[in-house]
């Protein structure tokens, strides 16, 4: 018996190793994509041909269908 705990120590320190470093693995945070890096929001000039600004009358148009 006593010789069968010492051929299973080995392998136990093994499977808790293993599965330390799998875990490891699995929870640490992914690295940042190198196409999201120093990039800002670029907005699209044009688009729309109207004046942004309130039509005078107090009512306000709407382009609803």
């Amino acid at each position: 018996m006593v010789i069968v705990a010492c051929l299973l120590l080995p392998m136990a320190a093994v499977v808790l190793y293993g599965m330390d470093r799998l875990e490891d693995w699995l929870t640490r945070t992914p690295p940042t994509p190198r196409h999201a890096r120093h990039r800002h929001l670029r907005l699209v000039q044009g688009g729309r041909h109207e004046s942004l600004t309130r039509p005078r009358n107090g009512q306000a148009r709407s382009n609803a269908a």
